[in-house]
């Protein structure tokens, strides 16, 4: 079984993420959705939260997972037993950075292999951080998100909002 892993902390989980898990579960036996924990980020979702609306977003692919992990990639990779990553590159300023993460990945780990797959023209702007800064300022959103992770993005910016006035 050919497995492939897609790491990102997805915060919020994005039309353009899901584009790529969606393709990539056209190639690959497996795509499992593995959700970092960076405790130098400060996300607006907790990982349950992101678990959630990436399950949610997904549930009609029926060969995607969604698996936390916390360390490096390449333990990852032997851990969740896939034969490579798949990383999104939406412009060549990605590409320089995914670039040496990938080489940095095969020194440490001689079989592990990276797939790059550029998103739909569709979505070749859409990020997190735009989409929270968006949504932060009131912005129109819903179509950068999938439906659950614009309903959560909704009720956090409500819950901001509503902390903002006590």
């Amino acid at each position: 079984m050919k497995k492939v892993l897609y790491p990102g902390s997805f915060d919020p989980f994005t039309n353009g993420h899901l584009d790529l898990v969606e393709r990539a579960s056209r190639l690959f036996d497996q795509v499992l959705v593995a959700v970092a924990i960076n405790l130098e980020k400060n996300p607006m979702f907790s990982l349950e939260e992101r678990e959630e609306i990436i399950r949610r977003s997904c549930s009609h692919l029926h060969n995607v997972e969604v698996v936390a992990f916390r360390g490096l990639l390449v333990d990852a990779i032997e851990i969740f037993e896939a034969q490579a990553i798949l990383r999104g590159l939406r412009a060549f300023s990605d590409f320089e950075y995914e670039l040496q993460m990938a080489l940095m990945n095969r020194s440490l780990r001689n079989n592990c292999e990276t797939v790059f797959m550029m998103p739909s023209a569709d979505n070749s702007y859409v990020s997190s951080r735009m989409v929270k800064q968006i949504a932060c300022f009131g912005g129109r959103f819903d179509h950068c998100v999938p439906p659950p992770a614009a309903a959560a993005l909704q009720r956090r910016i409500a819950e901001m909002e509503a902390e903002k006035s006590l």
